[in-house]
């Protein structure tokens, strides 16, 4: 297991949050959850039928876990009327809200709205759409934030490029093709997120297969508009584009290429084009450089609310919850 991660479980155990497991009826969570409160990441509450949690429970301890039945809960009237007054003005009645908050993924949301929780995880069986669709209508963006993202933590083995070989690889999970303001919102969130995390300074490259303007083309004009606004939103961070990917992070090849950068040659948060190029670019990473991928981690909603690959194994649920921890302390 990466030092990333044992850092990560550190600081969750330092100031320990409760956490809502919404998908308590499938093996995986349960497995997670023995794990998490075995290793004292956080407090837990887990969704689902008692009985079905129960039976997978066997040879598990999860004893310390508050195990809430959203259909037998006393909370329901109360997040009912709660989600009609947030979502009436678009056509919602009281009765689809009664029904809307049975859903575990809706009624966790409820739960952290509420304060009852710091975060949500979930995923293992549900589409992303679906986990952050009560995300997007309840808890919505953070202040100052117009967008949702997603990242990877992307942690390199005997790398000597970006902080010690760790990376944010962004945005790679989430939006499919975002237009210039959109990838300047993923990289001021994918800088904060770095710092949050990592414990480091962020510097943040703008990737495009041209550097300062070698290829002349839409793509690359998106990246160098991109490049421009986020320096215009937010001149404090070491951020500089657009750059090749060798330029932004090999320190020879960023002198060669962008001399005078702040950024090229030292990049620790990489910012691509679309959700192809992330997400091509971090399963390349993750496969043929053997790197430990944390992820998808969103940014960008009010309060932390982390989706999971469907093909995720209980220590990487665990993995999860330990950084949904750690967001919930900021804020």
């Amino acid at each position: 297991m990466g030092n990333f991660l044992e850092r990560i479980k550190e600081r969750a155990r330092a100031q320990v949050k409760t956490i809502v497991l919404a998908e308590g009826e499938e093996i995986r969570t349960i497995q997670a959850a023995d794990i998490i409160l075995r290793e004292g990441i956080a407090n837990l509450i887990i969704l689902g039928d008692e009985g079905k949690i129960a039976a997978l429970a066997k040879g598990l301890d999860i004893s310390k876990a508050t195990i809430i039945d959203p259909l037998k809960s006393d909370k329901l009237g109360d997040f009912a009327q709660r989600f009609y007054e947030m979502r009436k003005a678009k056509g919602v009645t009281e009765e689809q809200a009664a029904e809307i908050v049975k859903n575990p993924l809706y009624f966790g949301v409820m739960l952290v709205k509420t304060d009852a929780a710091d975060g949500m995880v979930a995923g293992a069986v549900n589409a992303t759409s679906n986990v952050l669709r009560p995300c997007l209508q309840i808890l919505k963006t953070a202040p100052g934030t117009k967008l949702v993202s997603a990242f990877f933590v992307m942690c390199v083995p005997d790398c000597e490029y970006g902080h010690n070989g760790t990376f944010i690889f962004a945005d790679s999970g989430l939006n499919e093709d975002p237009d210039a303001d959109a990838v300047s919102e993923i990289a001021i969130s994918s800088a904060a997120s770095f710092a949050q995390l990592v414990e480091a300074e962020p510097r943040v490259a703008m990737l495009s297969y041209s550097t300062y303007g070698s290829a002349k083309n839409a793509l690359v004009d998106k990246m160098r508009l991109a490049t421009q606004s986020a320096k215009e939103k937010r001149p404090d961070l070491i951020l500089d584009g657009e750059f090749q990917l060798d330029a932004a992070i090999v320190p020879e090849i960023g002198k060669s290429k962008a001399p005078g950068s702040a950024v090229a040659g030292t990049a620790n948060v990489l910012v691509f084009p679309d959700l192809n190029a992330g997400n091509i670019g971090y399963k390349l990473v993750q496969r043929l450089a053997k790197a430990e991928a944390y992820g998808p981690i969103t940014q960008g909603i009010a309060k932390p609310v982390n989706d999971l690959s469907r093909g995720c194994s209980a220590e990487d649920i665990a993995g999860v919850t330990a950084i949904t921890c750690v967001q919930a302390q900021s804020r």
